[in-house]
């Protein structure tokens, strides 16, 4: 357990200090890819990712290029390539399952070719908060300006799209390119918080603050406000107990995160308005 003193010099620390902005401005952004996650009902996206940014990873082994980046643009065109696919959310769902089998395949098959230590690459997946770069910094901030200010601009449909796919088909929306640009967004995004917690605890920037909101807010605009709020707060807090109490940051901020989404749970559930009600 750190002192005062001693976590005050560890604030003092770039990395840490670098750490901790890329959690703010992460926590403005994931949580609202949460809210597209669980509206498109594309849960296991996060798993085919991983496996797509540990393709993307060996690519950039075998090249010599940064395996980091390369998992990150492998993500982008794997999520741009499977929007043809989404004409109803279960080919969305299926179109998922194909790729992580796809992508965990062809990764081994590159390592394998590049002849080096699968568990170098493998590591690009655990993730660690206080490892994050400048470059990783950036993509994060990034998000946090396009998501929110791409859901202000297009609301009304958005909350269409999220609600109800053929009201929003009959509704006039261009369903087809919102979903391409949100499931690129959504595959940057789930690469991104990789950087920050590891592919199997990245839920707790995305998914876990997005529950919890869609259990608070009566209208897409009320659960992304409440997601972006609640991700910044138990992800901060999270991150300065784990400093405080010299604990590794990844299960804090899960634990945080889930307290969270449980604590909203526990309140009695009241009879919201649809979300394409309420768009202003």
């Amino acid at each position: 357990m750190n002192g005062p003193a001693q976590l005050a010099d560890l604030l003092g620390m770039a990395s840490v200090q670098r750490a901790g902005v890329a959690l703010l401005v992460g926590s403005v952004g994931l949580p609202v890819i949460g809210v597209v996650i669980v509206g498109l009902d594309i849960i296991p996206v996060r798993f085919a990712m991983m496996h797509v940014a540990l393709l993307g990873a060996a690519i950039g082994m075998l090249t010599g290029l940064d395996p980091a980046l390369c998992g990150l643009v492998a993500c982008a065109v794997a999520g741009a390539g499977i929007s043809p696919l989404a004409r109803t959310p279960e080919s969305l769902s299926g179109a998922m399952g194909l790729l992580m089998s796809l992508a965990i395949a062809a990764a081994l098959l590159v390592l394998s070719i590049a002849g080096v230590n699968a568990s170098a690459a493998f590591s690009l997946l655990w993730g660690s908060i206080l490892a994050v770069r400048v470059q990783d910094v950036l993509v994060l901030a990034a998000l946090a300006v396009v998501v929110p200010a791409l859901f202000w601009w297009r609301r009304r449909d958005l909350a269409l799209l999220l609600h109800d796919r053929e009201l929003a088909l009959v509704s006039g929306v261009p369903v087809r390119r919102l979903t391409l640009v949100l499931l690129v967004l959504v595959a940057v995004a789930v690469a991104g918080g990789i950087r920050l917690t590891g592919a199997l605890l990245v839920d707790a920037l995305t998914l876990l603050p997005a529950l919890a909101a869609r259990r608070l807010g009566h209208s897409l605009t009320a659960i992304i406000c409440w997601a972006i709020g609640i991700g910044i707060t138990v992800n901060l807090i999270g991150f300065l107990v784990a400093l405080a109490l010299d604990l590794p940051p990844g299960p804090v901020l899960v634990l945080a995160a889930g307290a969270a989404a449980l604590a909203a749970h526990l309140i009695p559930e009241r009879r919201n308005t649809s979300w394409h009600a309420s768009v202003h």
